[in-house]
């Protein structure tokens, strides 16, 4: 197994394993700060490779926090395992993912996020998401860097394979052929359309995103606005239309 290291944006880091059982490269990203944050675990059988990756640009040690969007394997399988190795580590989530998922899950507290609260990180600010289902989960929410207008985007825009580390072409349509080609699939509706599924795609997109960091397929880099516009509208033709009983 092995985990490719791509620099993104200053300080920060993309790192991609490739897990060819699932046809899937899973993405954590690294932002080398005064208080290193990383988001996403990965799996657990996946960590001595991350871990041999993060020791390339830092002591893992040194990690401050750990951030995911929604309780999930491959969001937060490994925490325990960073939280063992970085004594000073913290998991930042949700509230509800704190007080539902975390409490008993994880080996120290988590940090509790309120929608709209900031972490500051020294040079960098995140700037939690409450998106309650989106891209699922009750306790999702995702992470906006402001300095590099970076949206941490979690499930969102999914494709599949071992693409290109960054990209500036279009990453709507990889992600629509993913959507369509898994609705007849075991995990079909894996993004569940609600009456507030399109007003939170719209909020993400008013935050104007210069790079759109995916957890499975290439970081993006352009007009993340537009491209989230694009993304809520096929969403909404796709899913919503399905919701609604319709046919396309």
């Amino acid at each position: 197994m092995n985990t490719k290291v791509t620099e993104i944006a200053p300080q920060v880091y993309r790192l991609s394993t490739y897990l060819s059982d699932f046809g899937i490269a899973i993405n954590q990203f690294l932002i080398n700060d005064g208080e290193p944050f990383l988001m996403h675990t990965a799996f657990k059988e996946t960590f001595p490779s991350t871990r041999r990756a993060v020791s390339t640009i830092l002591n893992p040690a040194q990690l401050r926090w750990i951030g995911f969007s929604h309780f999930e394997s491959d969001e937060c399988g490994a925490l325990n395992h960073w939280l063992e190795v970085s004594p000073k580590a913290q998991a930042v989530c949700s509230v509800v993912s704190a007080r539902v998922n975390l409490g008993d899950f994880a080996i120290r507290p988590a940090r509790a996020m309120e929608n709209g609260e900031v972490l500051d990180t020294g040079h960098h600010r995140l700037r939690f998401i409450s998106t309650p289902h989106l891209p699922h989960g009750w306790d999702a929410g995702l992470f906006f860097e402001e300095k590099n207008a970076m949206l941490l985007c979690s499930d969102l825009f999914f494709h599949p394979g071992d693409p290109e580390p960054v990209t500036s072409s279009d990453i709507v349509d990889r992600a629509r052929s993913s959507i369509v080609a898994g609705l007849s699939g075991p995990l079909a509706n894996d993004i569940p359309y609600t009456p507030r599924t399109d007003p939170m795609l719209r909020a993400l997109a008013d935050l104007k995103p210069a790079i759109l960091a995916l957890m499975h397929g290439s970081t993006f880099t352009g007009d993340g606005e537009s491209a989230l516009r694009h993304y809520a509208g096929m969403i909404r033709e796709i899913l919503g239309e399905q919701k609604s009983g319709g046919s396309k």
